[in-house]
């Protein structure tokens, strides 16, 4: 398996999270991504070496870091998308609809997640086979 690209942050209490990071892992044959929980002090880390240093108490967005550029809302996601390959690709498209319309339609996704999927009192632990993926 090549050395992971990319590293996603994500809200590691949020079930709609762990599910797609779930999603992303059974899907990402090629290893390109490992993975932190936005709790955690590695993530915190990652992102104030990329000047972000303060995040709300909830977080409403999973973050992809890759080529020193960390992506959020949407465009994380597709950019996610575009990197697992294969058909997934195809739903890189989205790209193509204005921001702001992307943006809102993941924004109320984000605030209705909980109520929706539920939360976790602690971040998921990994598997012992997928703990080199996750920071």
């Amino acid at each position: 398996m090549p050395s992971p690209t990319a590293t996603i942050l994500f809200d590691g209490v949020c079930n709609l999270c762990n599910g797609f990071v779930q999603f992303i892992i059974k899907h990402d044959s090629a290893g390109r991504f490992r993975f932190a929980s936005l709790q955690s002090d590695v993530a915190l880390q990652l992102l104030a070496a990329h000047g972000i240093t303060a995040l709300p108490a909830e977080p409403e967005s999973v973050l992809l870091v890759t080529n020193g550029k960390v992506y959020s809302h949407s465009t994380a996601v597709l950019q996610i998308l575009r990197k697992l390959g294969g058909a997934w690709t195809i739903l890189y498209a989205g790209i193509l609809l204005p921001r702001f319309v992307r943006d809102a339609a993941y924004r109320f996704v984000a605030r209705n997640r909980y109520r929706w999927f539920g939360r976790e009192e602690a971040c998921m632990l990994p598997t012992p086979e997928l703990a080199q993926r996750f920071l």
